[in-house]
Order: C-alpha cells, then sequence, then structure tokens
C-alpha cells in the first residue's frame, strides 16, 4: 500500500469521533503506535537528508507534508481503557498529566507545521533549525509521558 492511500485510510478514520474509532482499546493503542512509528521513520529519512550537504528537497518535502498530516492522529487514540493495556508505552501521567500531555502534544504539532513550512520554503538552514526544534518537542514529550524500554 502506498503512502497516499494510507494517508486517506487514516484521514477517514479520523472523522469519526475518537472512541467510536475503535473496537477495542487494544486497537486504539496499535493506531498510535502504528501512526508514531510512521512518523518517526519520516523523521529519519528528513535526518538522512539533512545529513549531506545537498539535501533532496523533493524527498524531505514528501516527508514532511505527510508528518503534517498526521501529526494529530496518535493523539486521537489517547482513548478510556488504554491506559491499562499492557504493551502500551504511555506512562500514567498521560492521563493524571492531560493538561500537560495535550499541550505538548500541540507543541509538537506547531513545531512539525514550521518543519514543513520551511521544507516548502527550501531555505535549508531553516530547514535544518525546524528540524532539531521538531525533534526537541518529540523527545519532550517522550521523556515525560512514554515508558522507557
Amino acid at each position: 500500500m502506498g503512502a497516499r492511500p494510507l494517508v486517506l485510510l487514516i484521514g477517514l478514520l479520523a472523522v469519526a469521533p475518537a472512541p467510536a474509532q475503535f473496537a477495542r482499546p487494544e486497537l486504539a493503542v496499535k493506531y498510535r503506535q502504528s501512526v508514531m512509528f510512521l512518523m518517526g521513520n519520516h523523521l529519519q529519512r528528513i535526518k538522512a537528508e539533512l545529513e549531506v550537504s545537498k539535501p533532496d528537497l523533493a524527498r524531505v518535502r514528501a516527508s514532511t507534508g505527510l508528518l503534517e498530516q498526521l501529526k494529530t492522529l496518535p493523539f486521537e487514540a489517547f482513548v478510556p481503557g488504554t491506559e491499562s493495556i499492557e504493551n502500551s508505552a504511555a506512562e500514567p501521567e498521560v492521563w493524571s498529566e492531560a493538561v500537560r500531555f495535550r499541550e505538548l502534544a500541540g507543541q509538537m504539532q506547531e513545531r512539525v507545521g514550521a518543519l514543513d513550512a520551511a521544507a516548502r520554503a527550501g531555505d535549508v538552514a531553516a530547514l535544518r533549525t525546524a528540524f532539531v526544534q521538531a525533534g526537541k518537542a518529540c523527545k519532550r514529550c517522550h521523556d515525560d509521558f512514554r515508558r522507557q524500554p
């Protein structure tokens, strides 16, 4: 399955209210883990491009565009009943500090938007800075709200 059909499928799932999207809490956890996996994969692709002297901006833009579409989706799957799923990497603080969790999620979403904008503008220096800022936003949330392996 190519990226476009996958994004379309994820987009269609996002139309329904979050609890209605998942027949079981385990499916919500799998969903958010899958989206996070895709996001991490595309961040690594961007990183690889930014490590060369002349990054392929078309490749970077493809990844930043996908990140822009995915950035809100994991958070729709932090639904009631998922806090006790065994294979979830979410710390209990996701629910006990929900306001802060949403704040950090919002910061990441803003940084991903800035990353996409920098990629579209084609300014490699600004792109590198935006990438670092997006990475810091992801790390901040993971440090506080994700179980470490």
